[in-house]
């Protein structure tokens, strides 16, 4: 059974109105955006990273789809595995309680469990939060509304390949691998605006495909808009085998935003130093989804992201934080 039609099964049972179908990045009750995320050793950490950074990705990743929804935070229920290594159960607690005073999470509770010393680290964490004015779903794009994308893509990519290359990689890259930031204040400025908005956690291309299809429109990149950082570039570079490369790489936690074509984000009070990039359209007709670069259409990669146990990823390291649709 792989991720999707897991997912199938579950829907049968996620009847209630609260779970969207399991269609979103979280569930919506009573004013409240619930979303819980689990990590994995060996899936989304390395045994060898520091387990405070696996602590604070965490949190991070749990936040980053309350960002999706313009939430604010409120507040957090870990379940911890603790390994009979004290240390490293001390250096994840570490993390957790810097990334919850950072973001103003409160812990309120949650479970503990002993594994046998040697297994698998498994992390979970719900993320509450409360809901503002409006909360934009997947499924609430429009025809003629304008793709824009808060933050850059591929660093994560780029820092975890690194590692796989040489345990001892350091640099912006592999720091932004194993401590993701979650943009909860682009998030809430932009919430009232978007017709439809999500985190991109799985790679770019899949997880607006998924918007695309929750909205039941076609959507179309413009690959030479995506926005890189300069460590990327000097790690990568910047043609279209890179720009590929951090479209599908995933683990970015940007946010993904379909808005009118009236609103300018650029006009909104969007943190200071924010990047945000006009990188496509969406549409009534046409493929679910398109690429273009200089004005003219291009192939779509073999893989347009990650999805647990699907195929393994053309060109690309090992699987980052998956979604969970």
């Amino acid at each position: 059974m792989d991720e999707r039609q897991a997912i199938e099964r579950l829907r049968r049972i996620a009847t209630h109105p609260a779970a969207l179908g399991l269609q979103d990045d979280a569930a919506l009750i009573d004013g409240l955006v619930v979303t819980h995320d689990s990590i994995a050793e060996g899936v989304h950490f390395f045994p060898f990273d520091p387990p405070s950074s696996v602590g604070w990705k965490l949190v991070a990743v749990n936040l980053s789809d309350l960002a999706g929804k313009g939430a604010e935070p409120v507040a957090a229920l870990l379940s911890l595995a603790l390994s009979g290594d004290d240390a490293w159960d001390e250096g994840i607690i570490d993390g957790v309680a810097a990334a919850c005073e950072s973001y103003g999470l409160p812990l309120v509770g949650g479970d503990t469990i002993a594994i046998q010393r040697g297994a698998p680290r498994v992390f979970g964490l719900t993320a509450i939060g409360r809901a503002g004015e409006r909360t934009p779903l997947r499924s609430g794009a429009k025809a003629g509304d304008v793709l824009w994308l808060v933050g850059t893509l591929g660093d994560a990519a780029a820092g975890l390949a690194m590692l796989q290359d040489d345990v001892r990689s350091e640099g912006p890259l592999v720091d932004v691998f194993r401590r993701p930031v979650a943009l909860l204040r682009p998030g809430q400025a932009l919430a009232p605006h978007a017709n439809a908005m999500m985190d991109v956690s799985d790679g770019l291309l899949l997880d607006a495909l998924r918007m695309a299809r929750a909205s039941k429109l076609s959507v179309t990149i413009d690959v030479d808009a995506l926005p890189l950082s300069s460590a990327f570039v000097g790690e990568r570079g910047q043609d279209r085998v890179a720009r590929l490369f951090a479209a599908t790489g995933g683990d970015d936690y940007a946010l993904l935003a379909a808005l009118p074509p009236d609103v300018d984000p650029l006009g909104l009070s969007l943190p200071s130093g924010t990047t945000i990039a006009r990188i496509g359209s969406l549409t009534a007709n046409g493929p679910e989804l398109g690429l273009t670069s200089g004005g003219e259409p291009i192939e779509l990669p073999e893989q347009l992201g990650f999805e647990h146990f699907g195929q393994q990823r053309h060109g690309n390291p090992a699987p980052p934080m998956a979604d969970r649709s």
